[in-house]
């Protein structure tokens, strides 16, 4: 997990943060002063820094300051009472990751620290690209096929410009990748990365996540808040599934996009932001446009520099070079010898249509390494991890699934039929789901995450809604 500092002269407010964030994983440093806080930072070279505003001595917003200027992309979140908020406003103009007022709510202060600790994993761990020079690490965006290569050449064009960039493709093609190679091979790799998925946060919060709001702005508004692109400046924002944003808050970025200039939510003051954009979607944009649903003038702004990932059945001679890079990563995550894969098994794999693509392909080899125990991987294995989406591949539809399917949702209306029979059926499926890939990840929540295609963060949060214990491994849940 992931090493976090925090700062605060309250002895009681260390011990508190040091259950809150232990009982998820984290390793606690604390210090009761600024100047023992910066001293830690050169020693023990933490993930993350949450510190008080008022302490004896040098102040959380100088320590903040001193932070920015030796560790540009260290995330520092500040705690602040009323008195206090609008210097941490202007410390989180200067590169603080957030600010959270007093007295702090848990909840809120895990989400703000899942979302800078993911951010830290975004900017920090390099993305490869196979141009076939070098070994390839833990991240990298894998295959030589025809269309990957115009991909390579896109980002090494665009990437030490300022352009405007909308990565598009089907979903697990590996759009964030792309973005943060961009990133890491730009001009400002020094400066912060924020990452905002567009589907994963309400509607009615995404404007003031984007653009932040003033004081009384509406009703639960008792402080201003900085958006994103504050946040952002001098650096870059990459706006994911943008497909997905609502018509409204479509012509706000717009106007970032044309003026670098926006209003925040109740506000009169307009702010003017140097920020790059990236963006990416697996929707049908030219569709979009067409219904009505998403903004031509915002396509073309977006649209300066496309770059599009082609779907793993375009690129099936990539499949074996893919194959072998997810084996070596798993071998060392699960700490075992790689093991050997047959060629028949390489060519259930190419023959398969993979809709989820690269990271469908990424799931069902770590489920075969979980069923092999790291024996050698036949076709039968590979055939086994697949499941019922190999045998719709043989059929041509995936009906058996849909079917078993079917029966299971028939039989639960005829025994289950209420006024919350959709919301349980939903919960109890969503929660075998995560009890399930526990189980076969070992307990390892990376893992599992990896198996349902979510984020860490997201899976951790799920666990929590539905009581999912860290032992769910043991069969006890």
């Amino acid at each position: 997990m992931s090493k976090i500092l925090v700062v605060d002269d309250e002895p009681s407010i260390l011990a508190a943060f040091e259950d809150l964030l232990s009982a998820q994983g984290h390793e606690v440093l604390t210090a009761g002063r600024a100047q023992a806080a910066l001293q830690r930072i050169e020693d023990e070279r933490p993930d993350l820094v949450i510190t008080d505003v008022r302490m004896p001595g040098m102040d959380g917003l100088s320590a903040v300051q001193r932070i920015k200027e030796r560790h540009g992309k260290l995330p520092v979140i500040i705690m602040t009472g009323q008195g206090t908020t609008e210097s941490a406003i202007e410390a989180t103009k200067r590169g603080a990751f957030d600010y959270l007022l007093k007295p702090i709510d848990p909840e809120e202060m895990l989400r703000v620290v899942a979302q800078a600790l993911e951010g830290v994993r975004l900017m920090r761990q390099h993305v490869d690209l196979d141009t076939g020079s070098q070994p390839l690490t833990r991240e990298a965006i894998v295959g030589q096929s025809p269309g990957m290569q115009q991909v390579y050449k896109a980002i090494g064009r665009v990437a030490q410009t300022d352009a405007t960039v909308l990565i598009r493709g089907e979903s697990g093609t590996g759009k964030e990748l792309v973005a943060r190679a961009i990133y890491q091979h730009s001009h400002r790799s020094e400066a912060p990365l924020l990452v905002v998925n567009c589907v994963a946060i309400p509607e009615t919060l995404l404007e003031s996540e984007l653009f932040g709001y003033e004081r009384g702005a509406f009703t639960g508004a008792t402080a201003r808040r900085i958006g994103k692109f504050e946040q952002a400046a001098g650096g870059t924002i990459f706006l994911d599934e943008i497909g997905d944003i609502p018509l409204s808050i479509q012509a706000k970025i717009l106007r970032v996009l044309q003026e670098r200039s926006f209003e925040r939510i109740g506000g009169n003051e307009t702010i003017r932001v140097d920020v790059r954009v990236l963006a990416a979607t697996n929707r049908d944009l030219e569709r979009a446009i067409a219904s009505g649903m998403f903004r031509e003038d915002l396509f073309h702004r977006l649209n300066v520099v496309p770059i599009h990932i082609p779907p793993m059945r375009d690129r099936r001679e990539d499949i074996p070079k893919l194959t072998h890079y997810f084996l070596d990563r798993f071998a060392r995550e699960l700490r075992i010898e790689k093991p050997p894969i047959s060629e028949e098994a390489i060519e259930v794999l190419q023959a398969h249509t993979w809709p989820g693509n690269i990271r469908e392909l990424e799931h069902c080899l770590h489920r075969a390494m979980i069923f092999t125990s790291g024996y050698p991987i036949q076709a039968v294995e590979v055939r086994q991890a697949l499941g019922d989406s190999a045998i719709g591949m043989r059929s041509g539809t995936g009906e058996p699934f849909d079917d078993r399917l079917l029966e299971l949702v028939q039989e639960y209306l005829r025994s289950r039929a209420g006024p919350r029979a959709h919301e349980q059926f939903l919960d109890n499926a969503e929660r075998l789901l995560i009890v399930e890939a526990l189980r076969n990840a070992r307990g390892n929540q990376t893992h599992a995450a990896r198996l349902l295609g979510l984020t860490r963060p997201t899976l951790h949060a799920k666990m929590q809604k539905h009581h999912v214990q860290r032992d769910t491994l043991t069969g006890d849940q």
